[in-house]
């Protein structure tokens, strides 16, 4: 299971559409290390300026490893995430994780970030079964 639900918050989303806020709080308290993560590359983005800014630590355990797929894969966690921050999240190897300006979306280092030279470029032995 992804996230830890509360009652009240699974009643809301079944009678209808529920509040970012209110999603992404439970993304914060159900995923608490991929939360401290892109929190971390969120502040080190805003502190340093730039494009972008990432975090490339591999979890201490899978347990945090699982946490950081379970954000970065789901579309309504990571979009959740995305809205929140006011960034563009982009993902490698089940522990580098880059957070964009929206403004970079467009530029150089997003697409070398995003692309397969980027992907084969972020390889190491001791991360191929991540």
């Amino acid at each position: 299971m992804s996230l830890d639900v509360p009652t009240a918050l699974l009643e809301r989303a079944e009678a209808g559409p529920v509040d970012d806020a209110e999603f992404v709080a439970c993304v914060r308290d159900s995923l608490p290390y991929a939360w401290r993560v892109i929190t971390e590359a969120v502040s080190d983005l805003r502190r340093d300026g730039g494009e972008f800014a990432d975090h490339a630590v591999p979890p201490p355990s899978e347990a945090e490893r699982g946490q950081l797929l379970r954000a970065l894969a789901s579309d309504a966690i990571r979009g959740g995430l995305e809205r929140h921050f006011g960034v563009k999240l982009a993902f490698q190897n089940c522990h580098r994780v880059a957070a964009f300006t929206p403004a970079a979306v467009d530029g150089q280092a997003y697409r070398d970030f995003i692309s397969p030279r980027g992907q084969l470029l972020n390889q190491s032995p001791e991360l191929r079964d991540c």
